[in-house]
């Protein structure tokens, strides 16, 4: 049949339209369609090195909060950057409880598959891989090891994992056991197909009896087994073998395509212990069963924060923050034969009753990490709550950087604010208020018997007699010091008001005033001060280090959290606090690094974004962009938010600008993409920033949902025209907790441009000590 030009483009339009109209149903139906876990990318931030960090991550195959992950090591055993991506070998899959590169492993030991000529060192036996034959899901890593042309996967669960490995047809077919380094045991059972065994490798924060008991069940037969000894000494037809570093290999002829099971589950407990978890957690589910529990275990958590947009990439950057948020603190708990909660004490070395959590530096969390686990997951915090009790009951103290006890890392006193606003929260009980309520004041006035010198308060005697801690006495990062004890000072006057302990509240909130100890009027800047009273000199502010911690003065002068009122009266008012404000994003990117005799990665990452100063790579300045709405303008807070959001973070290798560290910087992205942030943790305010998404919608545990809408948001329109909250009409530039777990609906109005009276009068304004409370004035 002929047709007629005209009509023949026409029905070609007509077919196109509509083949273009099914293919965009199609895409809209499988969007909807897809598990929020697959919009997840657990190689986010896995493309670091040590002198440059796009997250220091690792692909953690994990359940939310899991006592075990397990993640393909490209490194050699005991390199803190044990998963680099641009690497191109694997040595084997390990069970991980690394925090962080920094901290390092604890109570690691991996699989490995090999065929052909055994080879069972690490670095023989090591195996080409491509990204491109990688699956990588938070419930599933599924690798083709290319120099044996095995497909080895491994699906998780909190205390155990599943293997499934596939074979080619080989004489010679094996998969081994390494049970690293540092002391460790390992025992083929041949006739009940299992390997038993224990690693005791550590980095510090472990007792003497410390242990990782491990049992491995397989679903075929031995034909041959072997152990190695120290110096990766073979020992043929063995069956055990204990040293400092030994090993198991188990082998067998396998047939084209043959799968071979492993199930395998550890316990810090007992070996027993161990089989009950494995019993327990996996018993007879297939590979398939495990990794559907696994999926469906995130999706339980993810689900409680569903987000509406059509920019796909954006909504793969944030449920790939929050599958990082959901990562850490980690469960160091089990479950007994009674089902009952226990736990081995890292602290001193005892099998107790109740909840244990680890791996967290809480100078990095107590910012956004667990104000977040207020708002969305209550039980669980509260449940972090008892085990922080728990831990000062078996050690004295509460933990500032646990991992698994107690390590020497970072400063502060920063257990208090994550206590205290969890208090506040309704999320702790009784008697766990009453043990942390006493520990947090031993903080502020015990020195002696602390156990590293990061808990505790270092410097605390001239903190408690001076108002700070002197630049020339020989404690480092003094300035950073001062004015975080001066943010937990206020954090306990919370909690002893809330008590009604009006006396110690007083005290208190006037210690918390110490930060204008440090506050220098010449510049303008938070500077180091000596014994006697003298500003140190010569003075630098772009110098990091020194008197502060990982930054320099225009990073840690934001540092008063709780009274940014009164730092905006120190520097004169507003106008000059906004345009100091302004000063860092403006400046470019110079930096003194002399105190460190070289540039550390998180100078360098503040140096290559092309934002001046802003070093949002690292924890002391993210909450900084929020002040601008302290000083009524919080439309600049709006246009430097999208920034950041839309620059500095992507669901890609590469796609943190500095340290992920637990979490917080993941935590950052979410709150801010939701639209607020936690500033003053232990207060009942989030600072709205504005929103990156359409729609958001908060489903809280209390049954309640508090629904996000954002009118005419895009690329462009990231300006807040107007507010309304359940239909009627707010101007506060801040959210409160109590708004939040009410539910209702907060609806942005969104523009190209600003509305600069919106958010700016002074009941507006966020809160802040020097001007929202009362307290009984201390004579000088």
């Amino acid at each position: 049949m002929k047709i007629k030009g005209t009509t023949k483009i026409l029905m070609l339009l007509v077919l196109m339209a509509f083949s273009c109209e099914k293919h965009e149903n199609k895409i809209s139906k499988t969007t909807s369609e897809v598990a929020l876990v697959d919009y997840v990318n657990p190689l986010m931030g896995t493309d670091s090195k040590y002198s440059l960090s796009n997250g220091n991550t690792y692909p953690a195959i994990a359940t939310p909060w899991g006592m075990n992950f397990w993640t393909p090591m490209t490194s050699k055993m005991g390199d803190g950057w044990t998963y680099k991506y641009n690497e191109n070998k694997i040595r084997g899959i390990k069970q991980t409880h690394q925090p962080s590169p920094w901290i390092n492993d604890y109570a690691a030991f991996s699989f490995m598959a090999v065929t052909g000529k055994l080879k069972y060192k690490e670095e023989e036996r090591q195996s080409w891989f491509s990204h491109k034959a990688e699956t990588v899901k938070p419930y599933h890593y599924k690798v083709y090891l290319a120099d044996y042309d095995v497909v080895a996967e491994v699906a998780p669960t909190e205390r155990a994992a599943h293997f499934k490995f596939t074979f080619p047809k080989s004489d010679s077919s094996y998969i081994m056991l390494d049970a690293f380094f540092k002391g460790s045991m390992v025992k083929i059972i041949p006739e009940e197909r299992k390997i038993i065994g224990y690693s005791r490798n550590n980095s510090g924060g472990v007792p003497d009896n410390f242990h990782n008991y491990f049992v491995a069940e397989f679903d075929k037969d031995f034909e041959i087994n072997h152990t190695w000894t120290d110096g990766w000494k073979l020992l043929e037809n063995t069956l055990d073998s204990e040293g400092k570093h030994v090993g198991a290999i188990i082998g067998f002829k396998t047939k084209k395509g043959e799968v071979v099971h492993v199930k395998v589950a550890s316990s810090f407990i007992s070996p027993e212990q161990a089989q009950l978890n494995l019993d327990r957690e996996i018993g007879k589910d297939s590979f398939d069963q495990t990794k559907e529990k696994a999926k469906q275990a995130w999706e339980k958590e993810l689900n409680k924060i569903q987000v509406e947009d059509d920019n796909i990439d954006n909504i793969r950057t944030f449920y790939s923050c929050l599958y990082r948020v959901l990562l850490f603190p980690r469960k160091f708990y089990e479950f007994d034969k009674d089902n009952k909660v226990v736990h081995y004490s890292p602290y001193n070395g005892k099998v107790l009753p109740g909840y244990m959590f680890t791996d967290n530096g809480f100078w990095d969390t107590f910012r956004a990490v667990y104000p977040f686990f207020n708002m969305m997951y209550p039980e669980l915090n509260s449940h972090i709550m008892d085990g922080l009790a728990n831990t000062y009951k078996e050690s004295g103290w509460l933990p500032e950087w646990a991992s698994p006890g107690h390590r020497d890392c970072m400063i502060g006193s920063n257990s208090a604010p994550i206590a205290v606003d969890a208090f506040l929260k309704g999320n702790v009980n009784k008697k766990t208020a009453t043990i942390l309520f006493e520990a947090i004041l031993k903080n502020a006035t015990v020195s002696k018997g602390r156990p590293a010198s990061s808990v505790g308060r270092e410097g605390l005697e001239y903190y408690n007699s001076l108002g700070y801690v002197p630049y020339n006495v020989g404690v480092n990062e003094n300035v950073a010091r001062t004015l975080e004890y001066a943010y937990a000072d206020f954090t306990i006057a919370q909690m002893a008001d809330k008590l009604g302990k009006k006396e110690i509240a007083d005290k208190y909130y006037n210690q918390s005033l110490n930060y204008k100890n440090m506050f220098d009027p010449s510049t303008n800047l938070m500077r180091g001060k000596n014994k006697d009273g003298t500003f140190q000199s010569p003075f630098n502010p772009l110098k990091w280090g020194d008197a502060f911690t990982e930054g320099n003065s225009l990073h840690y002068t934001w540092s008063v959290f709780h009274d940014v009122d009164g730092l905006i009266h120190l520097m004169g008012g507003k106008k000059n606090f906004i345009k100091q404000l302004d000063g860092v994003f403006t400046m470019p990117p110079d930096f003194d690094d002399s105190y460190y005799g070289g540039t550390i990665h998180e100078i360098r990452e503040m140096q290559i974004v092309n934002m001046g100063n802003y070093a949002h790579g690292n924890q002391p300045i993210q909450h900084m962009i929020y002040l601008y709405n302290h000083a009524g303008v919080p439309y600049k807070t709006q246009e430097k938010i999208r920034t950041v959001l839309d620059d500095l973070y992507s669901a890609t290798p590469d796609g943190y600008c500095g340290d992920e560290d637990n979490g917080q910087t993941s935590a950052w992205y979410v709150f801010s993409a939701l639209g607020f942030y936690p500033v003053t943790p232990a207060t009942d305010q989030y600072i709205i920033g504005g929103p990156l998404f359409k729609k958001a919608t908060l489903h809280l545990q209390n049954g309640n949902t508090f629904v996000i809408n954002a009118d005419n948001n895009s690329k462009n329109n990231f300006y807040i025209q107007s507010t309304t909250l359940n239909g009627i009409d707010t101007s506060k530039n801040y959210l409160t907790y109590k708004t939040i777990q009410n539910g209702g609906r907060f609806n942005f109005k969104m523009s190209p441009t600003p509305n600069k009276t919106w958010g700016s009068k002074e009941e507006d304004l966020p809160y802040s000590l020097s001007k929202n409370k009362s307290f009984k004035k201390i004579k000088e």
